[in-house]
Parts: structure tokens; C-alpha cells; sequence
């Protein structure tokens, strides 16, 4: 005698058998190996002209905490600290890091207000492999600050497919 829930799972396992052939059968299957991670040089500088239009990009006013050499990839501790009085007239408005070499160069916006007291902000990124990594602030007053660093990763992380 089955229950309810034996019934339950055959009847989605029998669903999932049966979409994933007929995705087979019309040619629709979905690769789920990709190459390497496919970012370069040139895809992180058309993200950030894509953030800062034809804006100059200014050197300080921006610090990057991320350590030089990076035994593992996977969960790197990132610190990014904007100068800055965080007034209604004169904040940061956003900081945007972006890498090189990750399979997508934007890696992370964060969206400050006046309110905030402080631009900076604590997180975990993956990095696919030694490159550099770019800040840049976008201030109220329309101007952008940039820091950047160059990393070594021994133990690359963010591959697709591998």
C-alpha cells in the first residue's frame, strides 16, 4: 500500500524525467558547462564606463582593504571605506567593485545615502584568479573616486564548469 507521499514523489521525479527529455528530444537542453571564467581587461573597463559614463575617474578618496596574496578564492574578506562627511550636500552616493578576471566584472554595488554616516562596507567576494580589483565612488556632487589593488590567488574560485 503507497501513501500520499510516495505517490507525491514519484510524480515528480516522473515530471522531471520526462521535461528533461523532451528538452533533450527538441534540441532545447540547457549547458550547464560553460568555459573558464570569461571576463578580461577590456569587459571591466566597458562595466565601468557603463557606471560612469564619460566622467573622469580620480585617484583617492577611496581605500581598499583586500589582501595582497589570497591562499583561497572562495570567500575573500573585502573592506571599502569612502572619505567622506556624509551630508545632505556632500556624500557618497554608491561604490562599485569590479575585478578583471571574475565571470562578471561588476561584483558589487552598494547604495549609500546622507543617513548612512559612514561609506564603507564588509564582504565576501570570489575571485577566479590573480587580478586586479577596482573601487570607485560615485559622490553626490557627480564626481568619482577610484582605488585599486592587485591581488595573487592561489586557489582560484568563480570557474564555471570546472
Amino acid at each position: 500500500m503507497t501513501n500520499d507521499f510516495d505517490m507525491l514523489q514519484a510524480t515528480r521525479r516522473r515530471f522531471l524525467i520526462d521535461t528533461a527529455a523532451l528538452a533533450g528530444a527538441t534540441g532545447i537542453g540547457l549547458s550547464l558547462a560553460t568555459g573558464p571564467a570569461s571576463a578580461t581587461p577590456a569587459s571591466m573597463r566597458a562595466a565601468i564606463r557603463k557606471v560612469v559614463g564619460e566622467a573622469s575617474v580620480k585617484k583617492g578618496r577611496l581605500k581598499i582593504d583586500l589582501p595582497p596574496l589570497i591562499e583561497n578564492g572562495n570567500a575573500v574578506a573585502l573592506t571599502v571605506t569612502a572619505e567622506s562627511p556624509m551630508t545632505a550636500d556632500n556624500h557618497v552616493k554608491a561604490i562599485h567593485v569590479f575585478t578583471e578576471k571574475n565571470p562578471q566584472p561588476n561584483v558589487i554595488s552598494v547604495q549609500f545615502g546622507p543617513r548612512a554616516g559612514r561609506a564603507m562596507f564588509s564582504t565576501r567576494i570570489r575571485l577566479a584568479d590573480s587580478q586586479k580589483v577596482i573601487a570607485i565612488a560615485q559622490m553626490s556632487d557627480g564626481s568619482f573616486w577610484s582605488d585599486e589593488i592587485e591581488v595573487i590567488v592561489t586557489l582560484a574560485a568563480c570557474l564555471e564548469g570546472v
